[in-house]
């Protein structure tokens, strides 16, 4: 029975694949002048006054690919040295990097925050202290690192989650509610599913402001290219009314796929370095609970690779309707199931179909599709959820490319380029 599948799907055509250039707004701080601006923030009366000499102080450093996050954390560092006090960096990332303390520190060595580049400890543990209870009685629990320190800086993105919609969703409060809390606390908050979660993302978060030394946030927010944009120091007892202005704004500068509707998403590749999802639902469309939508509606997604900087975590294969070989092999299910069982998400963690090479992913989607022109399919294909400004659509969505304010052809269309194994390349 060997090569039945491939002989089902060997007549399956491939369009010609056109490259576009996708325009969005580009307000950015240069990297060169980001320790200036913390600096400059951090100088304010309210925050400096914060950081006293000899104060030990733990710096959070979260699990998402978040643009010049190692400089922005050396920054804050930098500063609280200059102080006279002495910080350490701890990952506030929740079962992230397999709920492990040497996952999460790997997690940190591949966005360059090390000892060596900050000047200062990391300490990676998963031990919590429970530190009071929320207003309905639920126990809160941070860090034990964290709780042992004189006070805690809470550096973090704010963006739309990828799981549910709220008044706080990916951002200073979560970081508070789920990543300070490691798998035991992040486990508590999930508890009742992403139904709940914009009840329990402020209801631990502002118990965490009430009960741990907080000194103060420092929220990040990306323009559509990937790039800093702004920065914004927060006191503790302004989180709750603040962050909420802080998420329209970057919703107003997320990126997005110009094309409303296609037949097959192609996902070059997927990591939790790009989105917790792996892959970001908010651009692809590929959310895992009904609570969230947004993105391309595609009838079909295909995902070809896995990052190097993902650690074999999957996250996010689920929600594809065929991978490759490649992808299957590099899994590491130890790495991956641990946030599926914590969000309580068995989904995004499932294996879809798996198919010998790029070439067979994208042929066995097409083939099953329905109600489409065969011969003229609508493809969009990506490298990642994270960068889009560069992207490839098929002939049939040529016409359409060409109306859309923001999108530009820059060649082709051009047949697919696989290797002779039938890889992408």
């Amino acid at each position: 029975m060997s090569g039945v599948v491939s002989g089902l799907i060997k007549d399956v055509p491939l369009p010609g694949m056109a490259r576009v250039r996708q325009v969005f707004p580009r307000p950015k701080i240069e990297a060169g002048s980001i320790p200036g601006e913390i600096q400059a923030i951090l100088e304010r009366e309210e925050f400096s006054a914060q950081i006293k000499p000899g104060m030990r102080i733990a710096i959070t450093a979260g699990s998402r690919g978040i643009a010049n996050i190692a400089l922005i954390t050396k920054a804050i560092a930098d500063f609280c040295k200059g102080r006279g006090a002495y910080p350490f960096v701890f990952p506030a990332m929740g079962s992230h990097g397999g709920a492990t303390a040497e996952g999460q520190s790997l997690i940190l060595e591949h966005y360059g925050i090390t000892e060596d580049y900050l000047g200062c400890p990391i300490l990676s543990g998963m031990e919590t202290v429970e530190i009071g209870r929320t207003k309905e009685g639920q126990p809160v629990l941070i860090d034990k690192y964290a709780s042992e320190a004189d006070g805690i800086i809470v550096a973090g993105r704010v963006k739309p989650h990828t799981c549910f919609r709220g008044t706080y969703e990916s951002g200073i409060m979560k970081m508070l509610a789920i990543g300070l809390g490691k798998q035991q606390g992040a486990d508590n908050c999930h508890h009742a599913g992403f139904g709940k979660m914009a009840h329990y993302v402020p209801l631990f978060g502002n118990a965490i402001i009430k009960h741990a030394n907080i000194l103060f946030a420092l929220a990040i927010i990306e323009n559509a290219y990937d790039e800093t944009y702004r920065l914004e120091g927060i006191m503790p007892g302004d989180i709750a009314d603040t962050e909420p202005a802080l998420l329209k704004d970057a919703y107003a500068h997320m990126p997005k796929i110009l094309i409303d509707e296609c037949d097959l998403l192609i996902v070059d590749q997927i990591g939790k370095n790009f989105s917790g999802d792996g892959m970001d639902p908010n651009i692809t469309g590929t959310f895992c609970t009904p609570y969230a939508e947004g993105g391309i509606k595609a009838q079909r997604v295909t995902v070809l690779g896995l990052t190097p900087e993902t650690g074999g975590n999957a996250m996010g294969i689920g929600m594809a309707h065929a991978t490759t070989r490649r992808v299957f092999n590099r899994m590491d299910f130890d790495v991956t199931y641990p946030n599926s069982i914590t969000s309580k998400v068995l989904e995004m963690s499932r294996v879809p179909m798996v198919m010998k090479n790029d070439r067979e992913a994208i042929q066995i989607c097409l083939r099953s599709c329905s109600d489409i022109d065969h011969s003229n399919p609508r493809i969009v294909r990506i490298a990642n959820s994270l960068h889009i400004d560069n992207i490839y659509i098929s002939s049939a969505l040529l016409e359409e490319a060409k109306a859309a304010d923001g999108m530009e052809i820059i060649s082709g269309p051009e047949p697919f380029p696989f290797d002779a194994d039938g890889n992408l390349f």
